[in-house]
């Protein structure tokens, strides 16, 4: 719950929703890379792996990394790509996604072969229109290297044709969720940490000492609070998180932390509970959002579709063989922050056109 935790899970969520579909997950991203790859050198030219007989080739890397550079930078500035996340670059880690999507799209492509789910004349002719519009955008960064239009209109294609058979394996998925079991609440909260995050992003602990002192001051102030105090005052006093408010539902938050919040009835406060962050004392501003549990239907119906999604990729995934032109990725060094941002990503002409 500090700034830079939460920016390093901002910064992975933000990748996600730049970089995959619906159905992809953390868990697909993972199983990805640790993909039994062959090394050889029956590479054409640019092509950057071969999965089956699906193809990528560098540029197609190149697209991903412009977007997403683009984004970033938009909500960051320049200097994000000077940050260190866990000891690693965020130029690093959108490499290790860039490469993961790329394979899992591919992968999808093969399983909607499987399944035999096409394109029809309709999708084909959004992805040719969708490549013509984000080919513009590129030549008007002044930075669209060697991508062609053809090339987009590929990669629109291997895109919706994954999308597609997302979408075909998930229909079942039953979209009713409960209000009891989407429910979202809001509450304050004070921290009283008891560990810091290095500038790696490494987590350290107090020693007992401090620890002590943390819960000490911690149940100095939860009785300010049971006598009546002003919780918002004791918050602007006492609270050791750079956020005070968070609206969530189940699943969300650390166990702990949300057990005890949703025991809580309105404006009711919580003992000291002990999490990972440190000891915390909660106050429920509200026991029931109905505009977030609506929201967090939306949410629960996503993760069930993932899942069920997951269940028939995972099994499908490791009959697949692929080939890595390890020499041309590693050579590959585009800076995602270079030339002039997009006005839009490729994700984002995609949803508009599809």
């Amino acid at each position: 719950m500090t700034s830079r935790v939460k920016l390093r899970a901002f910064l992975i969520v933000l990748m996600m929703c730049v970089l995959s579909l619906p159905g992809c997950s953390k868990k697909e991203d993972e199983k990805a890379e640790k993909t039994d790859v062959v090394l050889t050198t029956a590479f054409e030219e640019n092509e950057l792996f071969r999965i089956e007989d699906r193809n990528c080739l560098i540029e197609e890397a190149y697209v991903y990394m412009k977007s997403a550079g683009s984004r970033y930078q938009d909500v960051f500035g320049e200097d994000i790509w000077k940050q260190n996340f866990g000891g690693k670059t965020l130029e690093k880690e959108l490499r290790d996604t860039t490469l993961a999507r790329l394979a899992q799209i591919k992968s999808m492509d093969l399983l909607a072969k499987e399944w035999n789910i096409e394109l029809d004349e309709s999708e084909k002719e959004k992805a040719g229109k969708a490549a013509g519009e984000f080919f513009k955008l590129l030549k008007e960064s002044g930075d669209e290297g060697d991508v062609t239009e053809d090339l987009l209109k590929v990669m629109y294609s291997d895109y919706a044709l994954a999308d597609k058979i997302y979408k075909e394996v998930t229909r079942n998925v039953n979209p009713e969720i409960s209000d009891d079991e989407a429910r979202s609440i809001t509450v304050k909260q004070i921290l009283f940490r008891t560990s810091s995050i290095d500038e790696k992003g490494n987590r350290k602990e107090y020693s007992e000492h401090d620890k002590e002192d943390a819960h000490k001051r911690a149940r100095e102030c939860l009785k300010k609070a049971l006598d009546g105090a002003d919780f918002d005052s004791l918050t602007e006093k006492f609270n050791e998180d750079d956020q005070n408010t968070y609206t969530f539902g189940k699943g969300m938050m650390p166990e702990a932390f949300e057990k005890a919040a949703f025991n809580l009835g309105t404006d009711e406060i919580s003992d000291i509970i002990e999490t990972e962050y440190g000891y915390h004392i909660i106050k429920c501003v509200s026991a029931f959002d109905q505009e977030e549990t609506d929201k967090n239907k939306e949410r629960i119906v996503t993760e069930r579709k993932k899942e069920a999604f997951n269940r028939v990729y995972d099994e499908f995934v490791p009959s697949l063989h692929s080939n890595l032109n390890e020499d041309l990725w590693n050579s590959f060094d585009y800076e995602p922050g270079s030339g002039k941002a997009l006005e839009k990503s490729f994700f984002e002409v995609f949803d508009e056109v599809f």
